[in-house]
């Protein structure tokens, strides 16, 4: 069976290539993947090519499908399979499936990845429970499943003690404690605002920052403060682009100016980690979220605080199969509005040079339609693009949904717009 994929063969090689599928093994399954969604690890993994660590070092002659933020539904399922998987099944992966190497599907497979028409799901993906059945509305709100997993990932590595001077931990975010997301204004900050705002473990105070004005306003008007109160927050918004120091005007929003008992860093930045480390209250505990690409990568942190206020680090790198359900839960029940950070759709064919300038563009998540010729557009400049049929029959669906993407605005799409 012939695919149509994206591939990486080296550094800023990449290629969408026509080529044929190998019939699938007794324990594979052959899935058609509907949406993908471009995550900066894509970006990362194709500057670095065989350098990335999840990369294998032979791409030039084996090169391998990018994209893991994907969603589909399966065609056929290997004999080894078919008492948990049958075909029609709507599906998404958690792409960290065990592997020894922390090899991935969409940075490590020739024939599992995302920015494909068609992949087979190797052996592995279904032993360590990855491949996971949905049943959300939307193909595209599967494809978000995973960068949500992220954040909820996040939220539950975090802990703290259960009282002074005891050794047990309580995992997760602090409830009813103070929560500071810095550099929040990119998709994933978004997410974790919706989270902190409707997860089952809320904050009383909630301080967002970011650096630019406009970033900070699209942010408000996704997530209000009004919203906020009506979950018992206080929701404060603070602009740091002019701040030398901003962790003490944070630190004057909290009560008595005990600080955070919970601080995410969700910008590779020294001076954020810095400053966010002067923001933990007693027992704080601050997630390195956003990962660099420096591998000497170094922040000044107080290790007096670390001895004598208990304050303590982690870094979360994606989310496990439990944060995966847990986020597959919370898309299907509409608790988080995972359409809010989709800002942009594209088609297979655009996939290669939007990768390489990921960067560069601004606005959320990219949802990729892997049948599908498209040029990379706004969601909310699709009423302008040339195809009247697509303008005139997206238009009234975008504005019914307040402009943003949705399932009936899919539908539509996935009806209309050019086969690749």
């Amino acid at each position: 069976m012939k695919t149509k994929a994206v591939r990486l063969y080296g550094q800023e090689d990449i290629r969408l290539e026509e080529f044929e599928l190998p019939p699938i093994k007794e324990d594979e399954i052959l899935a058609e993947v509907v949406t993908d969604s471009l995550c900066m690890s894509s970006y990362k993994a194709a500057i670095q090519g065989e350098k990335h660590k999840k990369v294998p070092e032979d791409i030039k002659e084996h090169p391998i499908i990018l994209g893991h933020e994907f969603c589909g539904v399966i065609l056929e399922v290997g004999e080894k399979w078919k008492d948990r998987y049958q075909a029609g099944d709507k599906f998404v992966i958690q792409p960290n499936i065990g592997t020894k190497n922390g090899y991935a599907p969409g940075y490590s497979y020739p024939y599992a990845g995302g920015d494909a028409t068609k992949i087979v799901l190797m052996n592995q993906i279904m032993e360590n429970g990855s491949l996971l059945k949905y049943n959300g509305e939307s193909f595209f709100e599967g494809s978000l499943v995973e960068p949500l997993s992220c954040v909820v990932g996040a939220f539950n590595a975090q802990y703290h003690h259960k009282k002074m001077y005891s050794y047990e931990h309580v995992m997760g975010v602090k409830e009813n404690g103070n929560m500071a997301i810095l550099g929040a204004t990119g998709p994933m900050g978004f997410l974790a605002i919706d989270f902190a705002l409707h997860g089952p473990k809320r904050p009383k105070l909630l301080a967002v920052t970011g650096r630019t004005e406009s970033k900070l306003d699209l942010a408000r008007k996704l997530y209000t403060e009004e919203e906020a109160e009506k979950q018992g927050i206080k929701l404060v918004y603070v602009n740091t682009g002019q701040m030398e120091d901003f962790s003490g005007p944070l630190r004057e929003l909290t009560e008595d100016g005990r600080g955070f008992d919970d601080v995410f860093v969700f910008a590779p930045n020294e001076q954020m980690v810095t400053q966010g480390e002067k923001l933990l209250a007693f027992d704080g505990c601050l997630n390195f979220f956003s990962g660099p690409a420096d591998t000497g990568f170094t922040a000044p942190v107080n290790f007096y605080n670390v001895h004598y206020n208990s304050t303590h680090f982690i870094g979360t790198s994606g989310g496990n199969t439990d944060d995966m359900k847990q986020s597959v839960e919370l898309i299907e029940n509409k608790t988080v509005n995972v359409a809010k950070i989709a800002t942009h759709v594209l088609g297979l064919d655009q996939v290669a040079e939007t990768t390489k300038q990921l960067p560069n563009l601004g606005g959320g998540k990219k949802v990729v339609y892997t049948h599908r010729k498209f040029p990379l557009t706004e969601v909310d400049k699709l009423s302008e693009i040339s195809d009247n049929k697509l303008k005139e029959g997206l238009g009234p669906i975008l504005e019914k949904h307040g402009h943003l993407w949705s399932a009936e605005a899919e539908a539509y799409f996935l009806e209309n717009a050019p086969k690749i």
